[in-house]
């Protein structure tokens, strides 16, 4: 049986099509990002679903679309056209190719009054109009071996030394699901015909609080208990906003709001529906100790962007001080370079306006690791241009260039932790 999986980059997609894969099921990887799933062996689609693609070629030969794709947060249009345009297309170009099953993955709390509800609530109604038998889940917090989203951040706030920051008092309340479980859901709803045309919310037997979860995760890290910092929802919803212009992942409004209104399932529905016995929270933290990777993965999360302003800032002072300093201030370091002092001031612009450029794509997170790649090669051209021009410079008693050999490696520390996958 072939599997059309949309979204299969994602942290569920990956988990959804390696599960149906074990399972026997052929499985075609459609994403923005498809050279990790092709080296990883999946049969794959590449496509963004805020353009088009053929759909019809894409879908030939295969039984049912399993739809994982979506924005927790973005423009209007991109919110509209991957939740519910491109689907729409797609869902009509499979009945026409003998499609049989529509699975379409939302969320809990949808009827929250974000952007991200009502687009999901968009995307629900486009599945159910489709015209194919159609099974709609609705999962809780998705937790894993590996952490995306929401739960990298609450493993990083776990981790803090200290205090734990907690949202409000701390009280709002989880039933979060093993991913695997998850996917094992799809797999049944693939299956079983009798789940057809259902909206099933997917959980866990375990209900827990922010607080009770953070605390949780401290102790699975081997990290000392710290106190908690409640954070007003007030001002939880200012970080949310910053979140969103900044482009901080999931700090932002949407999840704010989320959490605020819920993010809890009946279990007792799921579980007579389904047949499902998923584990409950403490059973998933349980089954294996933290390793090495979870530990720096916890404490590197918040120190990604922390990194990332460090940078922006040194780009912005850089670029000022290279577009606005008088000539005559930089001139004296530099005699012993072969060009004339209109040359050199004209480059100490340029270079000004690269750095300021540079600032302002950190600023807007403009494909940061390719960003890191430019910034990588500027510091790089810089320290080996002035040191083979002027190699006095590396004597300099403030270490003027020997300070670039550090800044190369925090910058390819950046290129590494924002490639996520």
């Amino acid at each position: 049986m072939r599997i059309f999986l949309l979204g299969a980059d994602g942290f569920i997609g990956r988990h959804i099509a390696t599960h149906l894969r074990a399972c026997g099921y052929e499985v075609i990887a459609c994403a923005r990002r498809t050279r990790a799933l092709e080296r990883m062996g999946f049969e794959v689609f590449k496509a963004d679903l805020t353009h088009g693609a053929d759909w019809n070629q894409a879908l030939q030969d295969c039984s049912a679309i399993v739809n994982a794709a979506g924005l927790l947060s973005g423009s209007e249009v991109a919110m509209q056209r991957v939740h519910a345009e491109t689907p729409a297309k797609i869902y009509r170009a499979g009945k026409l190719a003998g499609v049989h099953k529509i699975i379409l993955i939302s969320a809990v709390g949808i009827d929250a009054d974000t952007p991200f509800a009502r687009h999901r609530m968009a995307g629900e109604a486009v599945a159910r109009e489709s015209g194919l038998p159609t099974v709609i889940l609705r999962p809780s917090l998705v937790l894993g071996e590996t952490s995306y989203g929401g739960s990298s951040l609450l493993r990083a706030l776990s981790a803090l030394p200290f205090f734990m920051p907690v949202i409000g008092d701390g009280s709002q309340e989880f039933d979060p699901i093993h991913v695997d479980d998850l996917a094992a859901s799809v797999r049944r709803a693939i299956e079983f015909n009798t789940l057809d045309g259902q909206t099933i919310s997917v959980c866990g037997p375990e209900r827990v609080t922010q607080e009770q979860m953070m605390h949780a995760f401290q102790s699975w890290l081997g990290r000392p208990t710290t106190r908690d910092l409640p954070l007003p929802l007030w001002f939880a919803r200012k970080l949310g906003w910053l979140g969103d212009r900044l482009k901080l992942g999931p700090v932002s409004t949407a999840a704010v709001v989320q959490l605020e209104h819920g993010v809890t399932a009946d279990y007792q529905t799921f579980h007579k529906t389904t047949g499902q016995t998923p584990r409950g929270f403490s059973e998933i933290l349980a089954e294996r100790p933290a390793g090495s990777q979870d530990l720096w993965h916890a404490r590197l999360y918040l120190l990604r962007p922390t990194i990332r302003f460090a940078l922006m800032f040194m780009w912005l002072i850089s670029g000022l001080v290279g577009f606005f300093l008088p000539a005559d201030r930089f001139m004296a370091g530099l005699s012993s370079v072969p060009l004339s002092d209109a040359a050199l001031t004209f480059a100490a612009r340029l270079a000004g306006l690269i750095d300021l450029a540079i600032a302002l794509g950190l600023l807007l997170a403009w494909h940061l690791p390719k960003l890191a790649t430019i910034q990588f090669a500027m510091v790089g051209v810089y320290t080996l241009a002035f040191g083979m021009l002027t190699p006095a410079l590396w004597a300099e008693p403030y270490g003027g260039l020997l300070k670039n050999i550090p800044i190369l490696c925090l910058i390819l520390a950046h290129k590494i932790l924002e490639e996520e996958r």
